[in-house]
């Protein structure tokens, strides 16, 4: 046989041997167009198979076969999946029936397709698409209550698109970082995803978008959508505060005396706006706490007259409420202050009390001393008047007797 016949020959083979694999899957290499739509992003789905266009039996035609076509014309994802002829009856033939499409394929000629011998297929159940003209930006909420969270908390967002499609994978970004944090797969009947960012830290405040991003085009390629929306989170991390007391310079280490006055400093190395300090005194018969408001990193509580009831063990706390949720910081180690009577050999007045009980005795004695003396002094009696003394508790009293 010379090689003409043989190529005459090969030539059918093939042609019957693809005859048979049209029956599951279309050829590759073959094109898809748009006809007959309101813009070059919808219309009517037709497919060249041979040199010849022929159209697409709406029969099981959905989302997912809409999207890989409008992926495949550069047109986005579907915003619809036509049927029933809306872009107008073609006249050639139909070539396609029953197309089933993961909605992952880089075109519509890659889907499985089923032939039934059954088929009632005309050119009034044309199929056809609306497509978006890009990919849909999607859309970012936070589903969790409140955008302010502690340091370890979770934070849960979802990112969806509002027209359903077969999606791939879904990311969520943080400004400024070029990686996703978070990436989610989206099964095939979702049209969006949880994204949770788990034990978060301080760094991980500041703002938030997803993207989704889908295998499709021709030649097949991994396409990403816009960003979303953003979202800001706040993560507030209140560290435990400082505490110092501050008394006279006569006091023992961790005393006040009685009466004198004393201070207690609290300070945080972290400020928010509207934080407040609270000073906490526990004593045995109960909690005392006082409020100020940290208009700067520290505030000093004044006590002015130190009794017994300021006695205990003193801490702080710092707390600030943000965006409605309050926060509250550890508290500090108890610092202990006792209050002691003032010591009588350090008083003023005592000193003064014992200087004049000194100079009474002084007095006294010295009054004692020369009374003694004129005690033992003998003095004569003149002739007209007799004395007689009388010498009581130490001091001489003389009388006199007159003559009768």
């Amino acid at each position: 046989m010379d090689d003409g016949k043989m190529r005459i020959l090969l030539c059918i083979l093939l042609t019957g041997l693809l005859g048979d694999l049209w029956d599951g899957v279309v050829a590759l290499g073959e094109g898809v167009r748009l006809v007959n739509g309101d813009n070059k992003c919808s219309g009517r789905v037709e497919v060249l198979r041979h040199e010849e266009w022929g159209t697409v039996c709406d029969d099981d035609w959905d989302f997912r076969e809409a999207d890989v076509v409008c992926l495949e014309v550069g047109c986005g994802l579907a915003e619809s999946a036509s049927r029933s002829s809306e872009f107008g009856q073609a006249r050639g033939k139909i070539v396609l029936h029953h197309v089933q499409c993961s909605g992952h394929e880089s075109s519509l000629t890659h889907c499985a397709v089923v032939r039934h011998s059954n088929s009632y297929c005309t050119h009034e159940t044309d199929a056809g698409v609306r497509c978006s003209g890009a990919l849909l930006m999607p859309s970012l909420y936070l589903l969790s209550p409140h955008p302010v969270f502690s340091p370890g908390e979770s934070v849960r967002f979802r990112c969806s698109i509002l027209l359903h499609h077969h999606l791939s994978d879904f990311h969520l970004y943080k400004r400024g970082v070029s990686t996703p944090l978070v990436t989610q797969r989206a099964d095939q009947a979702q049209n969006g995803v949880d994204l949770t960012l788990s034990d978060i830290e301080t760094f991980h405040q500041g703002s938030y978008s997803c993207q989704y991003s889908i295998k499709g085009g021709f030649p097949s390629q991994l396409l990403t959508s816009p960003p979303s929306n953003s979202i800001n989170i706040t993560v507030v991390e209140l560290l435990t505060p400082q505490h110092w007391y501050n008394t006279s310079s006569e006091a023992p280490p961790g005393s006040v005396i009685k009466g004198q006055s004393f201070n207690i400093t609290c300070s945080t190395p972290q400020q928010y706006a509207g934080g407040s300090f609270q000073l906490r005194l526990i004593r045995f018969n109960g909690t005392v706490r006082q409020s100020l408001p940290a208009l700067t990193q520290s505030v000093t509580f004044t006590f002015l007259n130190a009794q017994s009831s300021n006695e205990g063990y003193y801490s702080c706390l710092y707390q600030v409420q943000v965006s409605g949720r309050t926060f509250v910081s550890r508290e500090s180690q108890p610092l202990p202050i006792a209050i002691r009577d003032p010591d009588p050999v350090l008083s003023p007045i005592v000193i003064s009390w014992l200087v004049s009980v000194v100079m009474f005795v002084v007095a006294v004695i010295t009054i004692i001393i020369v009374a003694k003396i004129l005690c033992n002094k003998e003095k004569k009696p003149s002739e007209l008047e007799r004395e007689t003394r009388t010498c009581v508790d130490n001091t001489y009293v003389a009388l006199s007797i007159n003559k009768l």
